[in-house]
């Protein structure tokens, strides 16, 4: 092999390192693309949630109304929840309604029901969430009352039970 002169020596070098950057240059390429390759599909897929439910509240009346007879004082009912559910639940409102009476043992002939009584105010707000448990929250303003009918004879009330039914939501 002749040799080569100097600027014959620093072309061939020249090219030498031309080469070696482009072969460089394509593997950095090649391996850099394959950093960013990645293969694409389409899916579907379900899922489902429920919601939980609770049981129904017990409404409890607290007070007592006793000794109703004409002339008597209004007496109002209050009372709490009994919420038997692991969560707090929203009470809206209480109503309370007659929804019977029963004559006392030995009482005089006659009817007594609920027209002889005046139940104010039956639907009662509360607005609130009742915390899980016995004697949760309250409830009050409903009142109950005697209803003297002056014409009427109502000794068949004395010593009555007058029983009450409550609803809320």
């Amino acid at each position: 092999m002749p040799d080569l002169t100097i600027s014959e020596n620093i072309k061939a070098r020249r090219k030498k390192r031309r080469i070696a950057i482009a072969a460089l240059a394509t593997v950095m390429l090649a391996g850099g693309g394959a950093a960013f390759a990645y293969w694409t599909a389409g899916g579907a897929g379900t899922g489902v949630g429920t919601a939980g439910s609770n049981v129904a509240i017990s409404v409890v009346q607290t007070s007592t109304a006793s000794n109703l007879r004409p002339g008597g004082a209004a007496q109002t009912l209050t009372g709490n929840f009994t919420n038997p559910n692991d969560s707090p639940v929203y009470v809206t409102s209480v109503t309370a309604s007659i929804s019977g009476v029963t004559k006392a043992t030995g009482a005089p002939a006659g009817t007594c029901d609920a027209t002889d009584y005046v139940l104010t105010g039956p639907t009662m707000t509360v607005n609130t969430q009742v915390p899980a448990g016995t004697a949760q929250g309250a409830w009050t303003g409903a009142t109950i009352a005697f209803n003297n009918k002056p014409a009427a004879n109502q000794d068949a009330c004395k010593g009555a039970t007058v029983n009450f039914s409550y609803t809320s939501n």
